[in-house]
């Protein structure tokens, strides 16, 4: 099989369908070349094959002599050479991986140039201008990216010419001035690689071609790929393209464009473009942009002819395509397509809208409610809950709204500053004058963006966008120095508070009061079409532990409440103390004194989370943690003993510290072992349970109650804790005309209860996987510890795929969940089957979770939405949208 393909290589399917052979690129390269016929520089794609032999073994034998036949054969349909002296052939070398990743790895662009052939590229086009600036772009690019080289060793000497010629752009500075820079710029190469700058064209794009492979695991492209679950092993494509040029002259330019508005959703096309430019100068802030209607003034054909490609293109791909193109001499060429990243709320208008039909040049085509629920992604559904401003007052200035939401936080001015200040629990807004790659460690840590050069498509904007983070960008009145900013009159020191608006481009001073956003009808509709589609196949319920959590979480949507902890009911600062009496009792009066206090502000409890799931099951899960968790700890209480006398009441708070403390308390007297050593606990929470359905029952309430004993490995272990439940419930009903409806089932929360289920569902009515402590047993790992100490250098070097707490795919655990479901069915088909754990939360293990036969997911109230929008999508199975 070959590694290197031509666009127009006549592929046995739609080249679009090749994204793991040819990357997201590559493939949209070819569709364009041999499928839509639209103008596209020719090239060849270098296959993401290649780049996984590179990265196993080193450059791939035969793939030398696979890309001189390819250069050959461009060669021969341009007409040109690359590196003639008279007459150059020039490409460029850009990534591609299957997945986007914006910014994330390199490119380099006009290779091909050498001392001899930019004189030919001056004469064959008649512009030395242009031919030194061409070749002093690809010196800089190709000394930092290919060889190493400091980027602002070629910075300064640039701003540095533009200062001495006072000029206000790169297109400004003469032939004269950029000649003296490309010879400066070759000077610092050699002085800082030891070696000239190389001269031969072959030897040139074979090191473009290993450094765009070597930065597949550059820093900030792995950082990336962990942030946004992309596989390390994927590996990219390298594409090589003619070049066309948009700093040709006036006549020329470059943009980017989509097909409708990313932010906002509306059907009309919208974009950046710059005249006398070559791509990097759009994406990269360095120079404002104009938009559309304004490239509509200089090339008003030119646009007409875009927006029909932009047409044919979402009717061809039936989504919002993101486009990169230039101007040469008048000729429109095609760079780049993909399907476009976009906001929340832009996601959920257009998905809406798109059902219901778009015109496109063979007529109308409209997707199926199906497909419209697939476009959806869980950061779609985050974004449009971020906070807004409750009021705002007077902005101090005013930029382009980049990607929606507001954010309030300190202000620091590097990447590195804005992620210690995040460990320091500060809340961060990162300004720059522009961000770069580089940045992207310090825009994870940051609440928002803020930056001073910049349109909507550069990179702070779409990063920004991809990731739900607040960003004002192009605020052309902040005006950066070293440690502060000012707008006017107006300085903001490092460190201090500001507050951001990326839905209307505002920049506060000072912090504004957050309120919750309202999301657009468009996300109550997919939810609802979602609910359809799920209805009977997977349910989604929440885990609260009171009244208010649990009735906002059935505002969210939510079926039922699978996990209430009750001890976090015992936490309050009205029942701590009367736990502790409990714990500390010396007789068996006083503990059954302490229990009955307990069992009266437990039914208290109990009844609002019942009333609130009023119809609806909850399952109220015993008592699981250690004792000693509800004591003070021994340290603590040590430290007072060193300073006085303890008193009366802590001293024996210190004794049953120390009697009831464990090496290992995780997998120590917790769960349903705290009962068997204290039968009297679980009776009083069944008792108060009981008597709080009874009282709802009375007042014609339905209250449909799940009692799940935690921790159980054995069957005779859940035998003899069933026991106890069902006499307590046996005691509460006798003598009710409307008995509330009760079963009794058990947590799967280690490797053995999963391959033991078939035993201990003999004794359940249902089973809930905990799917946070069965990960933490199944890898032998404190989530408390190896989240912040161990996790990231084992996701960055590949050791683990994927954060095993986050999901659970590819992890191990997902056999087992699959697993102790299909034992526990083998003995009892009618088993209920649920998960707890914060992976019912995730929409890659709820896809899981419905394939292992799961009746329902439960997770936190907030993901509520997400997780009915991510059932769907796992009972539609990721089919492809269908249109009609």
């Amino acid at each position: 099989m070959p590694y290197v393909y031509a666009f127009d290589h006549k592929h046995r399917r739609p080249p679009m369908e090749y994204k793991d052979l040819l990357g997201g690129k590559g493939a949209n390269l070819a569709e364009m070349t041999s499928v839509l016929k639209l103008p596209v520089p020719p090239g060849f794609t270098i296959s993401t094959d290649a780049c996984r032999s590179y990265m196993h073994g080193g450059w791939p034998a035969g793939l030398d002599e696979e890309i001189a036949k390819h250069v050959f054969r461009l060669e021969k349909t341009m007409g040109r050479k690359l590196g003639d002296p008279y007459d150059p052939l020039l490409v460029s070398v850009r990534s591609g991986a299957k997945f986007s990743m914006p910014g994330m790895m390199d490119t380099v662009l006009n290779l091909g140039l050498n001392d001899e052939s930019v004189k030919g590229l001056a004469h064959v086009t008649s512009d030395e201008r242009f031919a030194y600036d061409s070749y002093r772009r690809f010196i800089s690019m190709y000394g930092r990216i290919v060889l190493g080289v400091d980027g602002e060793l070629f910075e300064h000497p640039l701003e540095e010419a533009k200062t001495h010629a006072k000029a206000k752009s790169d297109a400004d500075l003469s032939a004269e001035t950029l000649k003296a820079l490309c010879a400066k710029y070759l000077e610092v190469i050699e002085r800082e690689t030891g070696h000239p700058f190389p001269q031969k064209p072959r030897e040139q794009l074979r090191g473009a071609i290993e450094a765009v492979f070597k930065s597949w695991n550059g820093a900030r492209a792995i950082a990336y790929r962990v942030r946004e679950k992309i596989s390390h092993e994927l590996g990219t494509a390298v594409n090589v393209q003619t070049m066309v040029f948009g700093n040709r002259d006036d006549n020329s330019g470059t943009g980017v464009g989509f097909t409708r508005n990313a932010a906002t959703g509306e059907n009309a096309p919208y974009g950046d473009f710059l005249i006398n430019a070559q791509g990097e100068d759009v994406v990269a802030g360095i120079r404002n942009t104009e938009d559309l209607d304004h490239m509509g003034k200089h090339f008003p054909t030119i646009k007409r002819e875009l927006l029909d490609i932009f047409r044919r293109l979402e009717a061809h791909y039936r989504d919002m395509c993101d486009t990169e193109f230039t101007i040469e001499q008048g000729k429109l060429w095609m760079l780049q397509t993909r399907v476009g990243k976009r906001t929340g709320a832009a996601a959920l208008k257009m998905a809406v809208d798109m059902t219901k039909g778009t015109r496109g040049p063979a007529g109308t085509w409209k997707i199926s409610h199906e497909a419209a629920i697939m476009r959806i992604a869980a950061d779609h559904l985050d974004q449009v809950l971020h906070p807004q401003f409750a009021t705002k007052g007077k902005a101090v200035c005013k930029g382009l709204a980049a990607s929606p939401g507001a954010a309030v936080g300190h202000v620091y001015f590097t990447a590195d500053d804005a992620v210690a200040a995040k460990e320091r629990g500060e809340d961060v807004i990162l300004v720059r004058n522009e961000t770069s790659p580089e940045d992207v460690h310090g825009m994870m840590a940051s609440k928002g963006i803020l930056t001073a050069r910049g349109g909507l498509v550069s990179h702070a904007a779409v990063v920004a966008r991809g990731w739900g983070t607040p960003a004002v960008v192009g605020a052309e009145a902040v005006k950066l120095a070293k440690d502060s900013f000012h707008v006017g009159d107006q300085t903001v020191k490092r460190g201090e508070i500001i507050s951001i608006d990326g839905s209307t481009g505002e920049v506060f001073i000072g912090g504004l009061s957050l309120a919750a956003a309202e999301p657009p009808a468009e996300f109550h509709l997919i939810l609802k079409w979602a609910d359809q589609v799920r209805k009977g196949k997977l349910g989604v319920r929440a885990n609260a532990d009171n009244g208010l959590d649990a009735r906002h979480a059935r505002d969210l949507g939510a079926e039922g409440i699978g996990l209430c902890r009750t001890e976090h009911m015992f936490l309050g600062p009205d029942r701590l103390p009367v736990v502790r009496e409990m714990i500390l009792a010396h007789t068996a009066d006083d503990e059954a004194a302490a229990l009955e206090n307990l069992r009266r502000v437990q039914q208290d409890d109990f009844e609002e989370v019942l009333e609130a799931m009023d119809g609806l099951p909850v399952t109220v899960r015993l008592l699981d943690p250690p004792l000693h968790e509800f004591l003070p700890s021994v340290e603590e209480l040590r430290i007072v003993q060193a300073r006085r006398k303890l008193t009366k009441v802590e001293q024996a708070e210190l004794d049953a510290a120390i009697s009831w403390a464990e090496h290992n308390p995780m997998i120590g007297t917790r769960g349903v072992r705290l009962g068997v050593v204290k039968p009297g606990l679980y009776a009083m929470q069944v008792k108060a349970l009981m008597q709080a359905a009874a009282a709802l029952r009375s007042r014609g309430k339905n209250p449909i109650v799940e009692v799940m004993i935690p921790l159980t490995v054995t069957r005779e272990e859940l035998a003899l804790a069933r026991g106890w439940v069902q006499a307590e419930i046996d005691e509460a009903v006798k003598g009710m005309k409307r008995k509330p409806h009760v079963t009794i089932g058990t947590m799967i929360e280690t490797p053995r209860a999963a391959i033991r289920a078939d035993e201990i569902a003999e004794e359940a009515d249902f089973f809930s996987f905990g799917t946070n402590d069965l990960t933490q047993m199944t890898f032998g790992f404190s989530r408390d510890d190896v989240e912040s100490r161990m996790m990231p250098a084992y996701l960055e070097q590949g050791l683990l795929k994927r954060n095993p707490f986050e999901t659970i795919d590819q992890s191990g655990v997902g056999e087992l969940v699959r697993m102790g479901a299909e034992r526990g069915r083998q003995t009892k088909p009618d088993l209920k089957l649920g998960v707890c754990g914060e992976h019912g939360g995730d929409p890659e293990s709820i896809g899981l979770f419905y394939d292992a036969g799961l009746n329902y997911v439960s997770c936190s109230p907030y993901r509520v939405p997400i997780a009915r929008l991510a059932a769907a999508q796992a009972v539609i199975g990721g089919a492809k949208s269908d249109t009609k």
